[in-house]
């Protein structure tokens, strides 16, 4: 097991408050910080706020089951292990979500102390293959959207500071330390569609025709298509085939507007369209300091969320104290 320092968390899911108490005992002085959460809505919360390598939850619970519960915690972190306890009625449910790649591993309930322990292990070890794997993956992520932006020379850097500064929005909105790296993630990928678009559409130094701009709109979902055969986040795949909608309604693919818009989509989307303004086009110059937060300013309402704006506006502030 890990030292203090680098305690994986484990979560343990059941409306019988007993098991909860005894599974504490089971796993006292084991090396892992050891969670416990009555409902599946207060897992959810704990999931939501922190990093959890397993979480193992019981199927039959009032509200939502097991198996709801866990395709959730699928979406919001991807890379948590996820245990099913269930009774022997509920085994062809659960051998299912298994091989949809729901559930991990399983156990019979009640469950014996031995079989509980091996599957916690094996959990355990699976999530620090993923781990390894996810950091890898950072280099191969960046790697991707360098190559992208190779594309369009115009827009070098443009992806990664993108990243740092929907990142700085997430942080002012509290965002947990989870979300905020899918959007790093998300911020580095929410062009790879472009992949598809042709580079004389791209580069072209002119406006675009119907048929060209119509070419263009298609890259959220190849984009989004792309991710998604890639097994990234929720998170990631909303922000990849969101971040043209407009708060208005008048975005790009499905037109969604206000809230229907996931947040995570929001935030890139407007630090996506702060750093293109500021960047040298073939058919514009880039904007000033002053011009930005002007044209910023007038898209509150219609193209972004106005709390998204002032948010950015508060960070844009700051920076520009920092640099004298």
């Amino acid at each position: 097991m890990p030292n203090k320092q680098e305690r994986e968390t484990i979560l343990f899911v059941d409306d019988e408050r007993s098991y909860l108490a005894y599974t504490r005992g089971v796993f006292e002085n084991r090396g892992l910080n050891v969670l416990t959460a009555a409902s599946a809505l207060e897992a959810l919360k704990i999931v939501e706020e922190q990093n959890v390598a397993v979480v193992i939850s019981d199927n039959e619970m009032p509200g939502m089951r097991g198996i709801e519960l866990l395709s959730k915690i699928k979406e919001v972190s991807p890379h948590t292990v996820k245990i099913m306890m269930t009774g022997s009625a509920d085994l062809s449910t659960t051998l299912a979500a298994i091989n949809s790649g729901e559930v991990f591993r399983f156990v019979l309930k009640p469950w014996k102390k031995a079989d509980m322990l091996r599957a916690v292990k094996d959990g355990i070890r699976r999530y620090r293959v993923l781990q390894s794997l996810k950091r890898e993956d950072e280099f191969i992520l960046f790697s991707l959207a360098q190559t992208i932006e190779l594309k369009d020379a115009s827009t070098k850097g443009h992806c990664d500071r993108v990243a740092t500064l929907a990142n700085k929005i997430a942080e002012r909105l509290g965002v947990s330390e989870e979300i905020k790296q899918e959007i790093r993630y998300g911020s580095w990928l929410h062009d790879c569609g472009k992949i598809g678009v042709p580079e004389a559409i791209l580069n072209a130094e002119r406006g675009l025709t119907d048929e060209e701009f119509q070419v263009v709109m298609k890259h959220p979902e190849w984009g989004c298509e792309v991710v998604r055969k890639a097994n990234l986040s929720k998170t990631v795949q909303n922000i990849v085939l969101y971040h043209h909608e407009r708060y208005d309604g008048r975005g790009y693919p499905q037109k969604l507007d206000g809230d229907r818009i996931p947040i995570e989509a929001q935030i890139v989307a407007t630090a996506d369209i702060c750093d293109a303004l500021t960047m040298d086009r073939p058919y514009r110059r880039g904007f000033t300091r002053d011009e930005t937060i002007r044209t910023m300013n007038e898209m509150k309402g219609n193209h972004l969320a106005p709390r998204l704006v002032e948010v950015l506006l508060e960070v844009l502030a700051e920076e520009a104290e920092v640099q004298g």
